[in-house]
């Protein structure tokens, strides 16, 4: 597929912006459906039983919620598979996302120098690659312990159970913490699966292959009319709504710094960056965004021109800008290449003109909305519009895309 396609892809997946990156550069289009139904799941940390046979990308499906919650937290992976060739196919696949977070693997396989193997574990690998009989003979020679591991995925379960493993899985079951993350892929669903399923996850949500969804999005956006006292208490509301990557855009360096310390006084990991940081703290909060350390990242417009990542959830302007060509630059960073995106912004009553200005613009009317928690105003378009910059009018604005919406402007 092409890019410009409308299939929103693997953006909406809720993954890491430094991981759609390398999904970009590896050339990846449109998730399978296993993916696309995996992955944000995955990435919550719920257990999973995910239906699928092989050659359908459940690797990426398992590996990319692997790498992205490891990078968060401390401790391991494990993937337990049944054959040699399936973990060294399998350790490929993650080694082309591991390294973006600094993670290491190792490959625990039947044949190969238990030495070299023994000599990878002391470097504390984050996810190992095994073979149940290899990982259970390197347990027994006190090589490693698994009593670190968060996430464990069992990886061609049927075959494993059709060659035999089910007591060695069951003795490597015994040596990791119960408090784990579970994900159990399989082509078939035999009764001895569901046993080892109902008794070692939490909960699984099922996900069995379906025909990939077709539905067309683009940049969605609307805008709240809060009093500006108000704009706090609606912001918090809206980041416990949204659990993507957030780009928010302040109008002044001081009031980016400001907001940063209200998100994160309501808990949310973020950074700011403008031109009052140095270099070093404004690359640091921008790999921290890519990387998902920080969730957040509250910038001004000057600073935002250098910010060039993909897979931001939404766009939330909780300012409007005082030059309103930026509200384009603004939302344009979510809806990339044509996937979906959201933009929301917070307005105050006395803005009706500067959101008039706006729809002139991009030639469209954005929708009101309204949250259930915080009283919404209406404009006052009594109030006379300040000076502003940047707006011509001119036939040069008509490139600029068309949005979807729901509902007429009030």
């Amino acid at each position: 597929m092409t890019p410009h396609n409308d299939h929103p892809g693997f953006y909406g997946l809720n993954i890491a912006p430094g991981l759609l990156e390398v999904i970009k550069k590896l050339g990846f289009k449109t998730p399978t459906p296993i993916q696309a139904k995996a992955i944000p799941t995955a990435i919550e940390g719920k257990d999973i039983i995910g239906v699928a046979q092989t050659g359908t990308g459940k690797t990426i499906a398992f590996g990319i919620p692997m790498i992205q919650r490891l990078a968060q937290k401390k401790g391991r992976g494990l993937v337990l598979v049944p054959t040699r060739e399936l973990a060294i196919q399998v350790n490929d696949a993650i080694k082309q996302f591991a390294p973006t977070f600094g993670l290491s693997t190792v490959v625990l396989i039947g044949g190969e120098s238990m030495m070299y193997q023994a000599l990878a574990l002391r470097k504390y690998p984050r996810i190992i690659i095994a073979t149940p009989g290899r990982l259970l003979d390197h347990i027994s020679q006190q090589r490693t312990r698994l009593d670190d591991v968060e996430i464990l995925v069992l990886d061609e379960a049927d075959r494993m159970l059709d060659m035999g493993f089910a007591p060695q899985i069951n003795r490597i079951l015994s040596f990791i913490p119960r408090a784990r993350q579970t994900m159990l892929f399989s082509a078939t669903m035999p009764e001895k699966i569901v046993e080892i399923a109902s008794k070692q996850m939490k909960l699984p949500v099922r996900t069995e292959i379906a025909p990939p969804g077709t539905a067309a999005e683009k940049v969605t956006q609307e805008v709240y009319v809060v009093k500006s006292e108000l704009k706090n208490k609606l912001l918090e509301k809206l980041l416990s709504q949204y659990t993507g990557s957030i780009l928010m855009f302040s109008r002044t360096k001081r009031g980016a710094s400001r907001i940063t310390r209200a998100v994160r006084a309501m808990g949310h990991q973020a950074a700011e960056i403008h031109s009052d940081r140095s270099l070093p703290q404004r690359k640091e909060a921008l790999e921290g965004f890519k990387s998902g350390k920080y969730r957040i990242l509250i910038a001004t417009d000057i600073a935002a021109r250098g910010i060039d990542v993909m897979g931001i959830e939404l766009v939330l302007n909780y300012d409007l800008p005082d030059d309103i060509e930026n509200y384009v630059h603004r939302i344009g960073r979510t809806g990339r290449a044509g996937h979906s995106g959201h933009a929301i912004s917070i307005a105050t009553p006395d803005q009706g003109h500067d959101v008039k200005s706006i729809e002139k613009l991009i030639k469209t009317a954005i929708p009101l909305a309204v949250h259930p928690s915080v009283p919404a105003e209406k404009f006052d378009h009594s109030k006379k519009p300040p000076q502003r910059h940047g707006y011509h009018g001119s036939p040069k604005h008509s490139h600029h895309r068309h949005f979807n919406h729901h509902r007429k402007f009030r």
